[in-house]
């Protein structure tokens, strides 16, 4: 007795779907763990000149006392301060919340809601650096006297401008700052001449005055700094006195002032980050995973990445849109992800997480969704491990199928015509069973052969042929 199993056309019209991945908002750049825990406060800024600024904190499960970590924004000087949001996801805030930190992210005077306004020095890089610092500082200061931190584990750190900011801490000397983190930090005055000669000069006048360690991350292709201007920087920080090391990781992405803006920057960093937290004494270890994006899983080799006849479930889609939402995935930057269920499929590209949010775009299109792509390979994996193949015949080869009557070869020719996922049972006593589709179509098409017939053996599966004598 045969059994043939294929989904009509009409079922699949009626259930077919898949989520489009729409610009990412916040909270999808952000993990659901750290949302948890936010805060948004209004704090005094350093006396001399006393504003209000805004600072969000984030804060670990549990009541502390936690190390803190103090992260500062950079600017983008084609949107006003004051329009320029709250500073709050980022996958530096991400890390230090992985190891135990609390974060607190303070706004400059004048931006994402704080008041003021930065005060001008002209080339004066070192001042301008100076009066951050001592916002900072009574950031520093405020977050102390929260019972939930421990006030003499306390690091500093700043992307691009914070960056700047950040080593400018170190002058201050402020007690219970143990190390200075910097990615891509500097500054450009728009009212100097020459602002790489003004802020090499400035380093060289810092790096006097800071004996806080300090590590800097630096990359080749960062379209605000170039590396003769980074390099020079440092050079004329250490060479002042100031304990520092430089961690220059290459080209990164389009743009590597942008590090720390994308998960595929994190292999490039924290390794380097943990081991220099280490030897300072600083919590280092990864104790809330919840924080960080997953590991991808190794790739299946189930097929290439450009394959579109082999991808499962959306090759049946009518009037090929589902191999077109394939293409148009392969369009997405990194980092990405895909997942293809029973009858859609769900993608993301960038933000916090790409294969979580693949995944719940999928859930809410179909059933059965497991990831196919994560950024440039193919990671799909069934239910049922299929057997490697044999090729013990070609597969369109219908007259090497064993056991067949002429009635079974007829089935095994519109398997050859089914779309994939698909699998070919076979018995000997001429039984057979086709499947495609369905959650599992190789313990599907196992099951039910099985249930008439004895011995029942996979003969091939997708394109592969898997049987062996």
């Amino acid at each position: 007795m045969a059994i043939f199993l294929i989904a009509t056309c009409l079922s699949l019209l009626i259930r077919v779907g898949w989520v489009e991945a729409e610009d990412s908002s916040d909270v999808e750049k952000a993990p659901d763990a750290a949302l948890l825990h936010e805060r948004v406060v209004q704090i005094p800024s350093d006396s001399d000149n006393p504003v209000m600024l805004v600072m969000t904190i984030f804060t670990p499960d549990g009541p502390g006392p936690f190390p803190l970590a103090i992260m500062n924004h950079g600017a983008n000087g084609g949107i006003p301060p004051a329009q320029q949001p709250r500073y709050r996801l980022s996958f530096s805030n991400y890390y230090f919340l992985s190891r135990g930190y609390a974060v607190a992210l303070p706004m400059m005077r004048g931006y994402g809601g704080s008041d003021g306004h930065l005060a001008s020095h002209g080339c004066d890089d070192l001042a301008v650096g100076i009066d951050n610092a001592k916002d900072i500082r009574a950031a520093i200061n405020y977050m102390k006297q929260q019972p939930y931190i421990d006030g003499s584990r306390i690091l500093v750190a700043g992307q691009s401008f914070g960056g700047w900011n950040t080593l400018a801490v170190g002058a201050l000397k402020v007690p219970g700052v143990k190390v200075l983190v910097s990615f891509a930090g500097g500054m450009k005055a728009s009212s100097c001449r020459d602002p790489d000669d003004a802020l090499i000069t400035a380093a060289g006048e810092l790096g006097d005055e800071v004996s806080t360690p300090s590590i800097w991350f630096f990359g080749d292709n960062d379209e605000v700094f170039a590396t003769p201007v980074w390099h020079a920087m440092y050079d004329h920080y250490v060479a002042a006195g100031a304990p520092a090391e430089l961690v220059a990781y290459g080209r990164f992405g389009v743009d590597s002032h942008n590090l720390l803006g994308s998960a595929e920057g994190l292999p490039l960093w924290t390794p380097k980050l943990d081991d220099f937290l280490e030897r300072n004494g600083l919590p280092n270890k990864l104790l809330y995973p919840q924080y960080l994006p997953q590991t991808p899983p190794p790739p299946s080799h189930y097929a290439d990445l450009t394959d579109l006849q082999a991808l499962p479930y959306l090759n049946a889609i009518p009037d090929g849109k589902g191999v077109a939402y394939y293409q148009q995935f392969l369009n997405k930057p990194l980092p990405r992800a895909l997942a293809i269920g029973l009858h859609g499929a769900g993608e993301s590209s960038g933000g916090f997480d790409p294969m979580l949010w693949a995944m719940r775009h999928c859930q809410r299109a179909t059933i059965g969704c497991r990831l196919y792509v994560v950024n440039d390979e193919v990671v799909w994996t069934r239910p049922t491990p299929e057997p490697p193949p044999t090729h013990f015949a070609n597969l369109g080869d219908e007259s090497a199928v064993p056991y067949l009557t002429p009635a079974g070869r007829l089935g095994y020719e519109k398997f050859l015509m089914m779309t994939r996922p698909r699998a070919f049972v076979v018995a000997p006593d001429g039984g057979w069973a086709a499947s495609t589709r369905g959650l599992d179509p190789l313990a599907a098409a196992l099951a039910d052969c099985n249930a008439k017939h004895q011995n029942c053996r996979l003969y091939a599966v997708d394109g592969d042929v898997v049987w062996h004598n």
